[in-house]
């Protein structure tokens, strides 16, 4: 254990010399195996980050939870919109019937889902998200408030004229948010008094429910502004925690056909929109992505291999004398082949090292600049180590075996 510890730090101490002997020399060779882990590492760390992101988000739309709505999510340029554009939206007495015949459903929301303009003062405020949403909308997505408070109960049973509204919406049309309570804005003409400003969310890659730029007001006070057929209407479905979403969408499926009345031999006239399943087509679409910034990657860490293995067979040819007196004074072969194998993963080890800085720099740029946290997993920095040792055990492994062979004699002439 001594002998293999003091061949680290020996081999650690000659590539440290050899760094500061040969500066050009050694940034060149290394330069290849630094802009490789930069390429690497930097395209896992940007596609995991937006992966991550884009799965928070989902999370944040909702776990367990299941869309019921005429349209097929995520269908893709092949999507047969003719297939679906005749179904019927969900309708507001179903969701009675929904939480009486699923014994998995925990809570169940009714909601539209209408983009519309504010106005308040003269101000006026376009592409807002408008939702009139049922009682238990806030049970199944939670909502936190900087000012004020959410729709009463009794607000929902009335449909009274109030609403709460998203921080960005507050912000421009009031300056301080804080001010938004009790003032009275306009929508299609109706005036709604503000209760409640949502806590600012962020930007949001998938847009989502997009909390910042809304308003909220209930169902029944909704229904007297927008024509149900006209504004989107879904119903959403959350399960109990032990229950899963695929369970839920089988009930769910059995339910809305005994609900429509659907034959067996029927096709379903309505769409079961799972989010999970959304988070899985991000997952498979995110490895290509990895397998293509890995593939341009190893592109440039071939040529860092190649300029590793020039620096060593220079070293081995400046270094035989002393090759040749170790080997005299007793070293074996496989001695010399392990110094030169670790002296050759130990530069490809700075150069990686070198890379992984460039890409935490960048990452800090970019999540300061875009608003978009970039992450520097500990998963990427032991690839970084790996794949380092792994290049310099390739590219040193001929120059030091040439070393090892060496007969002392000739060497110490030499």
């Amino acid at each position: 254990m001594r002998s293999i510890l003091e061949i680290l730090g020996n081999s650690f101490v000659i590539a440290l010399q050899e760094l500061l002997k040969n500066k050009l020399r050694t940034f060149l060779s290394l330069f290849g195996v630094t802009i490789g882990i930069f390429c690497i590492i930097g395209v896992l760390a940007t596609v995991n980050s937006l992966k991550r992101n884009i799965q928070n988000e989902i999370k944040q739309m909702g776990s367990n939870i299941i869309f019921i709505d005429k349209w097929v999510w995520g269908g893709g340029p092949d999507y047969p919109w003719w297939k679906f554009a005749n179904r019927p939206y969900p309708k507001y007495h179903e969701l009675k019937q929904i939480k009486e015949r699923s014994p998995s459903t925990q809570y169940a929301a009714f909601f539209y889902d209408v983009t519309d303009n504010l106005e308040f003062s003269g101000s006026l405020l376009n592409g807002v998200k408008v939702y009139g949403v049922t009682e238990e909308y806030n049970d199944i997505q939670k909502l936190t408030f900087d000012y004020g408070r959410y729709i009463s109960d009794v607000e929902f049973h009335f449909g009274t004229n109030v609403a709460v509204i998203g921080h960005e919406v507050a912000t421009k049309l009031f300056v301080d948010p804080e001010l938004a309570l009790n003032k009275q804005i306009k929508v299609k003409g109706k005036q709604v008094k503000v209760i409640g400003v949502i806590k600012k969310q962020g930007k949001q890659l998938t847009g989502g429910w997009e909390f910042d730029r809304c308003m909220i007001i209930p169902y029944h006070y909704a229904k007297t502004i927008y024509l149900e057929r006209y504004s989107d209407p879904k119903i959403m479905v959350k399960g109990y925690e032990h229950i899963t979403s695929t369970v839920l969408k089988d009930e769910l499926e059995g339910v809305m056909r005994s609900i429509h009345k659907l034959r067996p031999t029927q096709e379903s006239d309505f769409a079961l929109n799972d989010l999970n399943d959304f988070s899985k087509d991000v997952e498979a679409a995110f490895a290509g992505l990895n397998i293509g910034g890995a593939i341009i990657g190893g592109i440039s860490l071939i040529v860092g291999l190649f300029g590793v293995a020039n620096i060593m067979f220079v070293t081995v040819k400046e270094r035989t004398p002393q090759i040749g007196l170790k080997k005299a004074l007793g070293a074996k072969n496989h001695i010399i082949l392990t110094e030169f194998l670790l002296e050759s993963a130990f530069l490809c080890v700075i150069g990686g090292l070198i890379g992984l800085i460039l890409v935490a720099v960048l990452a800090i740029i970019l999540s300061k600049a875009l608003e978009f946290p970039v992450y520097v997993s500990v998963a990427n920095m032991v690839w970084t180590f790996i794949i380092c040792v792994m290049v310099g055990v390739v590219a040193g492994i001929i120059p030091a075996m040439q070393a090892a062979k060496m007969n002392p004699v000739v060497a110490i002439r030499s």
